[in-house]
C-alpha cells in the first residue's frame, strides 16, 4: 500500500508574520486563525493544504540546520495550479501588486503555461495552469 497522507502542511520561515499575512491576504489568500498566532500563521491552499507561515525563530526551534536565505538560495519551488491562464495572470499581477518580485518570465509550453513570484521572504511560488486536453499524447 502506498503511503497517504490526510493533509499537508508546508512550513516557511519569515522575518515579518504580520507583513507575510497582508502580502497573502492581497493576493486572496485566508488564513485558519485557529492555528495563528504571534510566531505562527496558517495559510490556508486547499481544505488540505496549509503553508504555516512561522517566525524565523519559532521556526528554528524545528530543525538543528542553518536557515536558508530564500533571497539568496532556492530551497523549494510551491507550485499551485490554477483554473485558467487568466487566473495564473491574475494571482500573480496580485502577488506583484503586494509587493512580490518577479521569479521568471511567465512559461509557455502550449499545453501548459505558468508564471511565478517570490513572497516577501523569497520564497518562490509558481502558478501553473494545465490543459489536459492538449497534453501531448505518448
Amino acid at each position: 500500500m502506498a503511503l497517504t497522507s490526510e493533509n499537508i502542511f508546508i512550513n516557511l520561515p519569515v522575518k515579518d508574520l504580520k507583513k507575510s499575512m497582508e502580502f497573502f491576504t492581497k493576493i486572496g489568500f485566508e488564513f485558519n486563525m485557529q492555528f495563528t498566532d504571534d510566531n505562527a500563521a496558517c495559510l490556508v491552499i486547499s481544505d488540505k493544504i496549509f503553508v504555516m507561515l512561522l517566525v524565523e525563530s519559532f521556526f528554528q526551534t524545528f530543525t538543528k540546520k542553518e536557515i536558508a536565505d530564500a533571497t539568496k538560495t532556492t530551497e523549494t519551488l510551491i507550485c499551485l495550479s490554477a483554473s485558467s491562464r487568466e487566473s495564473v495572470d491574475e494571482i500573480v499581477n496580485k502577488a506583484l501588486a503586494a509587493g512580490g518580485s518577479p521569479s521568471n518570465d511567465p512559461m509557455d509550453q502550449g499545453f501548459m503555461y505558468g508564471w511565478s513570484f517570490q513572497d516577501l521572504d523569497g520564497h518562490m511560488w509558481e502558478v501553473a495552469y494545465m490543459d489536459m486536453s492538449a497534453v501531448p499524447q505518448e
